[in-house]
């Protein structure tokens, strides 16, 4: 290569990026324009501005739980830092358990029995100081303290005391899971997010909406009787104070080993008595860096299995999948392996992307909800169903988790992820299942007035709007997009986006803009038809021509959504021919042409495979008695 060519080939490297987003550019709410072009925090090309910001907090946390009366009580210190060019005169907390606080507003219906007083905040300390009961006001699940000052580049530090009662009888993504047994998540006051689009996330948890919150460091001391174990978020750093020396020894085993076995088994549950330490109350400490959420679970008739396995090849770097369950429940003795070859497919095959972080712990719950380093999954009878679940609740710890979604707003940037990873992960997993999540209700729900685009904001959906948009329509968008750049592009755009905003939080933009640079693809056409217009799927085998041999098929967009083309056509001898295209070919053209050149007979044509989604099927078969 010449030194001239050498010198044109990289002025078109620096400047493709701009030429391909300049082309078909997507509108820009007005809301999102400060950020992009004034305070330069994002960058049209996908990455973080020059400006870009985000606050974080490290936690102290010290909490108890008490099995028999159920009560959440700790203490916690906060040590905040703005990184923002603003002054935070006020300082806004989530206490996500209000949920069930009496008067609280809630868009999921919960039993009575569980209504409560929410969270009581018995003191507030700032920088050493304590405030006045009126220094903060608590409203729902939102609570605000005021005249903190906060500057630019400074730090605050809040003590707090709290307590509540875990919800019994209304299990919405946390609470007792039954005598003996409770998934707590949720429980200590935390600071919002503060961003550089809304400012502080005012948004009130209500019950289906989930949750934004920002990267922190979390060091956690947890109490509970004797004979309860504990799984959390975090590395669990002082086994020998909590366990008996030959469960630790297990624990450190399987950190080493690729072989699955017992931590606990129904052996030791005969004698559990001699499997934690003699003490009353034993303290469980666990510390976790850059996580955007801690959670912990508990009980004291659980079996333990625990393995772990390589998860980045080029530094050897392993993940410890633990599972915990009850006896009674038969489906997860074999969770432990759908958990454990979601972890490595991840790593190496979709999004193939080395598994970020230490452990994995998947505990029989009751709800199908994922949290950092952890998941809390109901028992189920049918197999195909319990690995669809556990692979898509552990596909989660990508999106939202390593990622920085604000769910809150934009529910389709986690769970549509989590959708295409159930739709490729299962067969994976078990090639005798082929997961059809979501795909039927989308086809007989498209079109309909609750039908809106995917970027209506998640805040203002509910029911089946809320269920489209969040999981079957994205999770098209982005099958849609791999089967079109092909493999090597589409993980070039995947990985530049994972790249550019792991710890940090991306907005749709960023992603469009990092799928059109990383590819090198000019994607916005795709984006606008998919994500942003109405319209529904729907393609049709408009005609058949046969001349001397020669078939010419017509394949028609009726609907507005870009679709694959899969035809099967199907010989009068018993062969079979299959036709790809992928949704490119209808950037410019509402209709296509296939010409098929054979001296066999036809005898049918079908239009359509599995995940070709189509709300009106009626028109994509076509039979030879029709010519």
């Amino acid at each position: 290569m010449t030194q001239f060519k050498k010198f044109a080939f990289y002025i078109f490297l620096f400047l493709v990026p701009g030429f391909l987003l300049a082309q078909d550019s997507l509108i820009l709410p007005r809301n999102f324009k400060d950020a992009y072009e004034m305070n330069h925090t994002r960058d049209i090309n996908g990455t973080p501005g020059i400006n870009y910001w985000q606050n974080k907090a490290v936690y102290k946390i010290n909490v108890h739980y008490d099995p028999v009366t159920r009560l959440v009580s700790g203490t916690e210190t906060i040590i905040y830092t703005n990184n923002s060019p603003d002054t935070l005169k006020n300082t806004l907390f989530k206490l996500y358990p209000n949920l069930y606080e009496k008067g609280s507003i809630r868009d999921m219906p919960i039993d009575p029995q569980d209504l409560s007083d929410g969270v009581s905040i018995k003191e507030i300390m700032l920088n050493s100081v304590l405030l006045k009961n009126k220094s903060w006001r608590i409203n729902g699940t939102n609570m605000t303290l005021r005249k903190t000052n906060l500057l630019p580049h400074s730090t605050n530090t809040f003590q707090l005391s709290f307590s509540y009662i875990l919800n019994k009888n209304s299990h919405i993504r946390t609470g007792e899971v039954d005598e003996g047994s409770a998934f707590i998540a949720y429980f200590f006051p935390r600071i919002a997010v503060y961003d550089d689009i809304d400012g502080w996330n005012q948004n009130p948890y209500v019950g289906s909406q989930e949750f934004y919150n920002d990267f922190c460091n979390f060091s956690v001391d947890i109490t509970v009787p004797k004979n309860f174990i504990v799984w959390a978020t975090g590395t669990l750093s002082n086994c020998n104070q909590v366990l008996k020396e030959k469960y630790c020894k297990r624990l450190n085993k399987a950190e080493t080993s690729d072989q699955i076995d017992y931590i606990i088994d129904s052996a030791d549950l005969l004698n559990k008595n001699e499997i934690t330490k003699n003490n009353d109350f034993n303290t469980w400490h666990f510390d976790a860096e850059h996580v955007t959420d801690f959670v912990f679970a508990t009980s004291d008739h659980y079996l333990w299995k625990s393995t772990s396995l390589i998860v980045d090849s080029l530094t050897g770097r392993r993940t410890r999948v633990d599972v915990a369950f009850n006896p009674a429940h038969k489906d997860f003795y074999e969770v432990m392996d759908f958990a454990k070859k979601t972890v490595e497919y991840m790593s190496f095959r979709f999004p193939k992307w080395p598994y970020p972080y230490p452990h994995e712990t998947v505990f029989d719950g009751l709800d199908q909800m994922e949290y950092p380093m952890m998941v809390n999954d109901n028992p189920l009878e049918d197999r195909e169903q319990t690995i669809e679940l556990t692979d898509h609740e552990i596909f989660h710890t990508m999106f939202p988790f390593y990622m920085g979604i604000n769910e809150t707003k934009y529910g389709w940037m986690d769970e549509g992820w989590a959708t295409i990873g159930e739709w490729v992960l299962t067969s994976m997993i078990d090639s005798n299942y082929n997961d059809n999540y979501g795909i039927d209700e989308y086809e007989y729900f498209a079109g309909d007035e609750g039908d809106v685009p995917i970027m209506t904001l998640t805040t203002m959906l509910a029911g089946q709007a809320s269920y489209l948009n969040t999981y079957p329509k994205p999770g098209f968008g982005y099958l849609y997009v791999k089967d079109m750049l092909g493999d090597s592009l589409f993980y070039k755009g995947l990985h530049y986006y994972i790249t550019q905003w792991n710890g940090k939080h991306p907005l749709p933009y960023d992603f469009f803009n990092c799928m059109n640079t990383g590819s090198g693809v000019n994607l916005n056409w795709f984006w606008k038809n998919w994500y942003f217009d109405d319209g529904i799927p729907d393609l049709a085998i408009e005609n058949v021509l046969e001349n001397a041999g020669q078939f010419t098929i017509t394949i028609a967009k009726h609907g507005s959504k870009a679709v694959p083309i899969d035809l099967n056509l199907f010989f009068q001898d018993g062969s079979t021919q299959k036709i790809h295209r992928n949704i490119a070919v209808w950037k410019n053209a509402t209709s296509i042409d296939f010409v098929v050149n054979s001296k066999k007979q036809l005898k049918k044509i079908t239009l359509g495979d599995m995940y070709d989604v189509d709300s009106n099927k009626s028109d994509n078969i076509w039979k030879a008695d029709k010519l």
